[in-house]
C-alpha cells in the first residue's frame, strides 16, 4: 500500500549499495526534491553510498548543481549506467577521472532492457550496437580504466545470425516523477512531456522486489480515468507532493494540450540560425548550407528524426521549402508528430499526434521505422564510420543516436568539414571559404565508433554525409565524393586536404 510522505522519508529507503533506476529524460520528468535530499542526507550521514544508478538517458539539467550531479560529485555512486552523459557536466568530467565505474550503453537498449526485467526476463537481444564501441569486440561499454563489467554485452548467435545480448543489474529502488496521485495511488502525468519508460521501470523494480518511489506535483481526491494511469498504485510504495518548479511549469506547455500550426513552426525555425550566430559569435554560414543540402533528401510522407546541433537546420530549410508540413517529424522520448523542442527542452514536443513510451519508440526505429534521419558527426573514418561520442577530452555518450541510425532507410550525417575557426559565406551561389578550421573532421582512424559503416552496407543502408563544401556518399570501399559545391576547389578545398583516397564521381568536375 503506498504511503504520502515527505521526500527526506522517501530518501531514508534508498540503502547503501542499492541499484537505483532514474526514469527521466534529460532535463525533463526529474524528481528533483528527491535527488536534493538524497544529497543532504549523504552530506550528512555519509548514506546512501555505493549506489548503482541506471537511467536511459542520464538525468541532469547541464547545471552540475542540480539534481543528481552534488550526490553523484560527493561520491555517492560506486557505478553509473547512463545513454547519455552531456547533459551531467561534472559527471561526465569525473567518469573520465576515473572517479567510478562509468558505462554507456545505447538509450533504446537501456530502455528495451529495463522492459524486459519488467516481464522477468534477464536481459534482452537486439541488433542495435553490433560494430560499435559497445560490441565487445570493438571496446565495450566501459568509459574509463576502471570499468570491466564483461557481463552487460555479450554477442550471441541465433539461427546463424547476430545479435547482442545486453544484461542490467536489477533494481532495488525506482525514482520517478508524474503530475497526479488519485485515492489509490494511481500515477498519471498530464503535466509532463514525457513518460520515457516510468511503467516498466516500476514494473521491473517490483519483480525484484524493491520500492517505487514517486513525486508528483498535486494529490488528487478524485480517482482517475484508468485510460490516463501510467503506473498504478499497487505498483507505488511512496508518493512525495512537490510544488513544481519554475521550469516545470514552463514545460507543462509542451505536454501535450497545445497545437501548433505550419505557420508557426516556420516561424520557429527562423530562429534557429539567429539563435546560432548568438552563440557562436561570427558570421559563418556553414550550417546554414549544410541545412539546406540535407533538406533536398526529405520527400513528402518521410517519417524522420532530426537531430540537434547542425541537424537542426535541417527543419529550418524545410520550412522554408513547405515540405515540413508534409512529413512527420519524432523524438526518440516517444513524441510522433508535431515540432521537436530543443535546447533544454530537448525530448519535449510541442503540439505532437502521440506520445507514448520510450521504449515503443525505439521498437519503431530498430524495426525500420524512420524513412530518414539527421545526425550531427564530431570524426568520420576512411571507411565511413562515425564518431558522435567521444571528443578528445569529453564524453557526451551514444544517447539515441545508435538506435536511430541503426535502421533508417537513409541516414544523412550533417556536419563541418573541419572544425574550429572555419568560417564559409555565400556569394552569389558560390560557396567561398573566408578561413580553414584547424581541425580535421574526416581522419584516417576516429577516437571511437558510434556508427559503423560495415553494418550499414550489410543492411542496404542509404548513407550521405553533407558538409558545406561537398556531399559524400557511403560505398563498400568507404567514401565516394558525389557532389561539389559552387566555388569550391575540388582539390584545393577537398581531395588535397583528405588523409586518404576517396572515389571521385564523374559528376564532379575536375579542376
Amino acid at each position: 500500500m503506498f504511503q504520502i510522505m515527505d521526500a527526506k522519508q522517501a530518501a531514508e529507503m534508498i540503502k547503501d549499495g542499492d541499484c537505483v533506476c532514474i526514469n527521466a529524460f534529460l532535463a525533463l520528468s526529474n524528481a528533483e526534491e528527491i535527488h536534493k535530499v538524497i544529497y543532504d542526507r549523504f552530506k550528512e550521514t555519509g548514506s546512501p553510498k555505493d549506489l548503482t544508478l541506471i537511467s536511459q538517458s542520464g538525468y541532469g539539467n547541464w547545471d552540475e548543481n542540480r539534481l543528481g550531479e552534488p550526490y553523484i560529485r560527493a561520491g555517492a555512486a560506486r557505478k553509473l549506467i547512463f545513454g547519455h552523459y552531456g547533459c551531467m557536466v561534472s559527471t561526465g568530467r569525473l567518469a573520465l577521472q576515473n572517479e567510478f565505474e562509468a558505462y554507456n550503453l545505447p538509450m533504446g537498449v537501456i530502455s528495451h532492457a529495463i522492459r524486459s526485467q519488467a516481464g522477468g526476463l534477464p536481459g534482452c537481444l537486439s541488433k542495435v550496437g553490433l560494430g560499435i564501441f559497445v560490441d565487445p569486440r570493438v571496446e565495450g561499454p566501459g568509459i574509463n580504466d576502471i570499468s570491466k563489467d564483461d557481463s552487460m554485452v555479450q554477442v550471441v548467435t541465433i539461427d546463424n545470425d547476430e545479435y547482442l545480448y545486453y544484461k542490467l543489474p536489477k533494481f532495488d529502488i525506482a525514482i520517478i516523477k508524474g503530475t497526479t496521485v488519485d485515492p489509490n495511488g494511481n500515477i498519471s502525468f498530464e503535466n509532463e512531456c514525457v513518460t520515457v519508460d516510468a511503467l516498466s521501470v516500476a514494473q521491473a523494480v517490483k519483480a525484484n522486489n524493491g520500492k517505487v518511489i514517486v513525486q508528483v506535483d498535486r494529490v488528487s481526491h478524485e480517482f482517475g480515468r484508468p485510460w490516463n494511469v501510467i503506473v498504478p498504485g499497487v505498483l507505488v510504495d511512496a508518493v512525495v507532493v512537490c510544488e513544481p518548479t519554475v521550469e516545470s511549469k514552463t514545460t507543462q506547455t509542451l505536454s501535450g494540450d497545445i497545437h501548433v500550426p505550419f505557420t508557426q513552426m516556420q516561424y520557429w525555425f527562423k530562429k534557429v540560425k539567429a539563435e546560432s550566430e548568438k552563440l557562436t559569435g561570427r558570421n559563418d554560414s556553414s550550417a546554414d548550407i549544410i541545412g539546406r543540402r540535407a533538406a533536398r533528401e526529405l520527400k513528402r510522407g518521410d517519417i524522420v528524426n532530426i537531430g540537434i546541433g547542425i541537424p537542426e537546420m535541417v527543419g529550418k530549410y524545410a520550412s522554408e521549402s513547405g515540405i515540413l508540413n508534409y512529413i512527420n517529424l519524432t523524438v526518440e522520448s516517444g513524441g510522433i508528430g508535431g515540432l521537436p523542442a530543443s535546447d533544454r527542452a530537448f525530448g519535449a514536443t510541442i503540439g505532437a499526434d502521440a506520445i507514448y513510451h520510450m521504449s515503443m519508440q525505439f521498437d519503431f526505429y530498430d524495426g525500420g521505422g524512420l524513412d530518414i534521419c539527421f545526425l550531427g558527426a564530431l570524426e568520420v573514418d576512411r571507411f565511413g564510420n562515425v564518431n558522435s561520442h567521444r571528443g578528445p577530452n569529453t564524453f557526451a555518450g551514444i544517447g539515441g543516436f545508435a538506435n536511430i541510425a541503426s535502421a533508417a532507410k537513409t541516414v544523412v550525417f550533417c556536419l563541418t568539414f573541419n572544425a574550429r575557426g572555419l568560417e564559409t559565406v555565400e556569394k552569389n551561389g558560390m560557396v567561398c571559404i573566408n578561413s580553414e578550421g584547424s581541425i580535421p573532421k574526416f581522419i584516417n582512424e576516429i577516437r571511437s565508433i558510434s556508427f559503423s559503416a560495415h553494418q550499414a552496407i550489410k543492411n542496404g543502408q542509404r548513407v550521405l554525409y553533407v558538409t558545406e563544401r561537398c556531399v559524400f556518399r557511403l560505398i563498400d570501399s568507404g567514401l565516394e565524393l558525389i557532389e561539389v559545391a559552387p566555388g569550391i576547389a575540388l582539390n584545393r578545398d577537398i581531395l588535397d586536404q583528405l588523409p586518404f583516397d576517396v572515389k571521385v564521381s564523374p559528376q564532379c568536375n575536375r579542376e
